[in-house]
């Protein structure tokens, strides 16, 4: 690949390489070592992945400042960077349904008092029954949130997961299980 090589050959080779099996990542660093056009693979990979042009070029520009911590040859740890910094990440679209089960699992979120930055790319990509299962093991400790709406928002959630058939229905069943029984404590209290 040459230096002289535009947008347009980039996302493609960047389509070649995703449909090989290489992650974002990998196909960002590679790019972006042979190019040295690091703005423009940043491009390349999020319109290969299916990234509207639009939030691409935004992400571009929110991450563009980071170029200026890095030197040539250091395009990997760059990567590892943009990948956390969930510039990779094709946002689903969620129906009705889904967006429903999303609102009340960010409304739990919201009650716990926040959640980890490392789940925020589950909540673009839609991997509500992943977000559910990790919330079902919070543990209240030092008054902080308020259970009961953290509780009472998962059940509303597990039930409208429960219904769904899926390969995590067991573990759905059960967590919905726990949220029943913490809801069911905290209101007896």
């Amino acid at each position: 690949m040459s230096h002289g090589e535009g947008e347009g050959a980039l996302v493609l080779t960047a389509q070649e390489m995703l449909a090989g099996g290489q992650s974002d990542e990998e196909v960002f660093a590679d790019l972006a070592a042979r190019t040295g056009k690091w703005g423009v693979c940043v491009l390349a990979v999020c319109l290969a992945l299916g990234v509207p042009r639009v939030d691409a070029e935004a992400r571009l520009r929110e991450v563009e400042p980071l170029f200026a911590d890095f030197a040539v040859g250091e395009e990997e740890d760059l990567a590892f960077v943009l990948r956390f910094g969930h510039v990779f990440i094709v946002d689903r679209v969620l129906d009705e349904h889904e967006e429903h089960i999303r609102d009340l699992l960010e409304a739990a979120a919201g009650a716990r008092g926040g959640y980890p930055g490392s789940l925020l790319g589950w909540f673009r990509t839609g991997e509500l029954t992943k977000l559910f299962l990790y919330f079902t093991k919070t543990q209240f400790r030092d008054q902080r949130g308020s259970p009961a709406d953290f509780w009472g928002a998962m059940t509303v959630a597990g039930e409208l997961l429960a219904r769904q058939d899926g390969p995590n229905h067991e573990e759905v069943i059960a967590g919905l299980t726990r949220c029943r029984a913490q809801a069911a404590a905290i209101g007896a209290k």
